[in-house]
């Protein structure tokens, strides 16, 4: 009797598993026609804003041929708008990578007075238009701000020049790497630090052997979010540059130019160039979070 009552139980509980596996199953489970529906309009959205405007740049940009093409990517203005935004973004980013692993180490590793307000002026870039963002450095440096007349008499420029371009494309950019770390160091904790510490570990050994190690995926991801944007900034830039053709141009700022001077084959051209790189930093970023994936898959 007590074996009959045990298979009575276990089959019981069997059944009940299975229910309760269906009800988490239906719960989840839509007709065919609502599946349809909403994959339909993620699809439609996908074509519509973002692959049909990256294939009317390329489509735009040869229409007039490769010679054309070329003729518009090696024009000496094209060029120095190239190099220009190489430029910033060769310095911004690794400044903002300084910045964002001190920032997010200190946020993480310490208690101190004010963390929450350092916390909250890393996101101010997030919350402020990049346009007030440059009226900001044309306020503290141009020729009538705050350190206008002091720069001017020591012939500074910083405004309408490199310097005041690097400065924008930094303040705009800064928030990427530290977002990315802080909640990955938070969500690791101080243990493995603490251990190596008492282990006899210095400061820089700890740092290099212990948490970089721990952290390099989310760090090569905001240093690559950090680079596409600071590529593709047009409000902030386009306020401290003064629209120099040729000395302080970047290439969102050209493209705007030659789209304005109905130049479009030109215009296309160049911006297809900074939709490849886009191209290419989405490929990065895959790659990167792949590899992320699959190393915890493996620490796990």
């Amino acid at each position: 009797m007590s074996g009959a009552a045990a298979v009575l139980k276990a089959s019981s509980g069997n059944a009940g598993g299975r229910s309760t596996r269906y009800e988490a199953n239906a719960a989840t489970r839509e007709p065919a026609w609502v599946k349809w529906s909403i994959l339909g309009v993620s699809l439609t959205f996908f074509a519509v804003f973002l692959l049909m405007p990256l294939v009317a740049v390329f489509v735009e940009a040869f229409r007039k041929g490769w010679d054309t093409y070329l003729a518009a990517l090696i024009e000496p203005d094209a060029l120095s708008a190239i190099k220009l935004t190489l430029i910033a973004a060769l310095i911004s980013v690794p400044l903002n990578l300084v910045f964002g692993v001190a920032a997010a180490w200190s946020i993480t590793k310490f208690d101190f007075p004010g963390k929450h307000l350092l916390i909250t002026f890393i996101d101010l870039p997030f919350s402020v238009s990049p346009v007030v963002a440059g009226l900001i450095y044309v306020l503290v440096f141009g020729a009538q701000g705050w350190f206008g007349p002091w720069l001017s008499d020591h012939d500074v420029k910083i405004i309408f020049a490199v310097p005041g371009i690097v400065l924008a494309t930094v303040f705009v950019t800064f928030p990427f790497v530290a977002r990315e770390l802080i909640p990955l160091m938070e969500a690791q904790g101080k243990d493995e630090e603490e251990a190596a510490v008492v282990l006899g570990a210095r400061g820089w050994q700890t740092f290099w052997h212990v948490t970089l190690p721990n952290v390099k995926w989310g760090l090569l991801y905001g240093v690559i979010l950090c680079n596409a944007r600071a590529m593709g900034e047009f409000g902030a830039v386009s306020v401290v540059s003064g629209h120099i053709r040729g000395l302080t141009n970047t290439m969102p700022l050209h493209v705007e130019i030659l789209y304005n001077e109905y130049q479009f084959a030109a215009a296309f051209a160049v911006a297809s160039v900074l939709a490849l790189l886009a191209l290419v930093t989405l490929a990065v970023k895959v790659w990167v979070e792949k590899r992320a994936g699959a190393a915890g898959a493996r620490e796990e």
